[in-house]
């Protein structure tokens, strides 16, 4: 049947994201929720169990896909734990919905979901193998080879943001030191200026000349971190996401230098640098796109 569906959802602190799309990404339908506070693992699957029913009225939904704000198994089952959600731990959160929902289910990482979302229907579309870089309040990434998301052996591939920059620098929660979140993130940004990103970006669009500077230290810092997943993947494209990418235009030549300085022509040919193209969107177009995925391979 032409009209079957998947869901889609992206979980977020504050709100929960899930869409109703067909096997071609159209979208019928999407509905946003607030997160219930505290966000637990009860409280969170009813609120999504119940959305997920609404949507499904007419019983043509095959899967569900679910981002999570932070590490799954590498069978797509589990949630390792959940940043800044309340008591989340392994939780077997996709066994959960398969039994309220009766649909089966998969959850990856969010940073994972919005790579496989650019992938299918953003900025990397047209290209099978592409890294993701989103830059917010911290860094992360996805890693998409032959067009499908690349996870490792445990399924915690691809934190592309906890790459050593700096083996001196500034340590980071994950146990690293110097890692490329700790320049290129909100807070990285906010350590090392004094200002917020959008006002650097506002500065910059004014010509301000120390705006203009930082911006291409930024990309340069940018750059070096991506040499080394350029070196490793030697990708088809690179896309930048996350807030701090509505700057892109201020630090995307930088960038681009750098890479092209430090980075030999055969592992870079063709490559292509991109801003994300699907916003806010991408972590439940992902979801659904890996919905999709998984109904293939069962």
């Amino acid at each position: 049947m032409t009209n079957q569906t998947v869901i889609g959802i992206d979980l977020g602190g504050t709100a929960i994201k899930l869409g109703k799309f067909l096997s071609d990404g159209i979208c019928l339908e999407t509905i946003t929720i607030p997160t219930p506070q505290p966000a637990t693992p009860q409280a969170v699957l009813e609120s999504i169990v119940t959305v997920v029913k609404q949507l499904n009225q007419d019983h043509n939904c095959l899967a569900i896909g679910l981002g999570t704000p932070g590490p799954a198994d590498a069978g797509g089952r589990i949630a390792k734990v959940a940043i800044n959600l309340s008591g989340w731990l392994d939780v077997p959160l996709a066994d959960w919905l398969e039994k309220e929902t009766n649909l089966p289910t998969i959850i990856a990482n969010d940073a994972n979901c919005a790579g496989l979302g650019e992938a299918w229907l953003g900025a990397g579309r047209n290209f099978k193998n592409l890294i993701l870089l989103t830059l917010g309040t911290g860094v992360g990434g996805a890693i998409i080879l032959d067009g499908k998301l690349f996870t490792g052996h445990n399924g915690a591939a691809g934190e592309l943001g906890l790459i050593t920059l700096n083996p001196d620098g500034f340590p980071c929660n994950s146990g690293n030191q110097g890692s490329l979140e700790q320049y290129a993130s909100i807070g990285g940004i906010r350590r090392q200026t004094g200002k917020e990103p959008i006002e650097l970006g506002k500065l910059a669009q004014e010509g301000d000349p120390t705006a203009l500077a930082f911006w291409r230290q930024y990309g340069q810092i940018l750059g070096i971190g991506l040499t080394s997943l350029i070196y490793v993947l030697t990708p088809e494209a690179v896309i930048i996401g996350g807030g701090i990418s509505a700057s892109a235009k201020f630090f995307f030549p930088a960038m681009q230098e750098e890479i092209e300085r430090r980075v030999l022509p055969i592992c870079r040919e063709g490559l292509q640098l991109f801003s994300a193209e699907l916003g806010n969107n991408a972590g439940m177009i992902g979801a659904a796109k890996l919905a999709w995925q998984n109904l293939v391979m069962r």
